[in-house]
Order: C-alpha cells, then structure tokens, then sequence
C-alpha cells in the first residue's frame, strides 16, 4: 500500500492540521456569505410577490366595475337581468361580483360596491352634478329626477377593498413583518342611455 504521505504533491504532514482549520472556518464564512444574501433577496421578493397581487387585483376589481356600467347604462324594464325581479343596482352589484374572481364574494364583497346616480347640470352651464341616488318618482317634487332617469351618470365603485397579502412583507432587517392589508378603491362611470321603459332602481348606492 503507497502511503499518502509519501504521494507527490500532498501537503506535508506538519501543514495539514492548519489547512483543516482553514477549511473549517471558509464553511462558515459561506454560510454567512449566504445569510447576507439570502435576508435582502427574500426581502425582495416578498415585496415584489404582493406588489404583483396588488396590481392584479386591482386590475381585476376595475375590469368588474366597468363591465357593470357598460351594462347597466344599457338595461331597460323589459331585460331579462330584470324581469325576473331585479333592479337596477341589484343587478349592477352582481355584476361586479360575478366578475371579480372571489375577491368581492359573499354579503361582505357586497357591501364594497356602491352604485351612484348623478344629475349632471343644464348644456352650457357650470353648476356641479346632484348625488340623486335616492331619488323615486314619489320624492320628484324635492329631487330633480329619478335615478335612473335618461342621462344621468351612473357611477359604480368599490370602495375601500381590504387586500390580504400574499406574503408577509421583511423590509430589512431588525424590522417587524409587515403583514398590513393594503385598500383598492376604484370607480367606473357613464351616461345612462335614452329608454322610456326605465327599470326600477332599488335601493342605492
């Protein structure tokens, strides 16, 4: 058997207990090296992953919310989304429901969406716009017009969405997690178009 002490090129005898301490502690300075790095790029990550969320979300909520107006400026007493016993705000809300993915789900997502009807000023003059929301055929004499009277705005929104995210958020380090909901908040709106067989609008916003 040829001894290794004896092998060309190998570290003499005396030197190898200093080269296995070397050894040693270059391990450990690897496993801090990869601390170092590892801390900031999960940093990174975590934040890019939930910023990513936040703008599909949003995206989403706003898609929703701008289908509905594009409908609702649309339906008439004698659509099928009414006929069956809905109203023009019920309607509206179910839209941006059954559009938003499972982000506005059950009677808390519902309660995110409001639907507005504006009565804009007279062509050529500057007045603002009146909120008519509430406004029914009964109450005419103090409002001036129904809600879902031809012309009128129609404005849908969600209003203050609580967005969990994905991941909790490390901003660096020695710095608590940062598990903090972020709000979506996005409108969408048009001019409701002429009919003379308006829907009922149910109870707004």
């Amino acid at each position: 058997m040829v001894s290794l002490l004896n092998t060309p090129g190998a570290p003499p005898a005396a030197n190898r207990p200093a080269l296995s301490i070397r050894r040693r502690r270059s391990r450990g300075s690897e496993v801090l090296e990869f601390l170092f790095a590892a801390v900031p790029l999960l940093a990174f990550t975590t934040v890019l992953l939930d910023t990513a969320w936040a703008v599909i979300a949003k995206a989403t909520v706003q898609s929703a919310v701008r289908m509905a107006v594009r409908t609702g400026i649309t339906l008439t007493a004698s659509s099928p989304q009414i006929t069956g016993g809905g109203t023009l705000t019920g309607v509206v809300k179910g839209l941006v429901q059954s559009n938003s993915l499972w982000l506005l789900n059950g009677a808390t997502g519902l309660g995110y969406i409001k639907v507005n009807y504006y009565y804009p000023p007279p062509v050529g003059t500057t007045g603002s716009v009146s909120d008519v929301s509430t406004c029914t055929a009964v109450l005419l004499p103090s409002c001036p017009t129904v809600a879902d009277a031809s012309g009128n705005i129609m404005q849908v929104s969600v209003q203050g969405l609580s967005l969990t995210p994905l991941m909790p958020r490390i901003f660096g380090f020695g710095m608590a997690i940062d598990n903090t909901p972020q709000s979506i908040t996005v409108y969408s709106a048009d001019i409701i178009e002429p009919n003379t067989n308006p829907p009922p609008v149910g109870t707004a916003p």
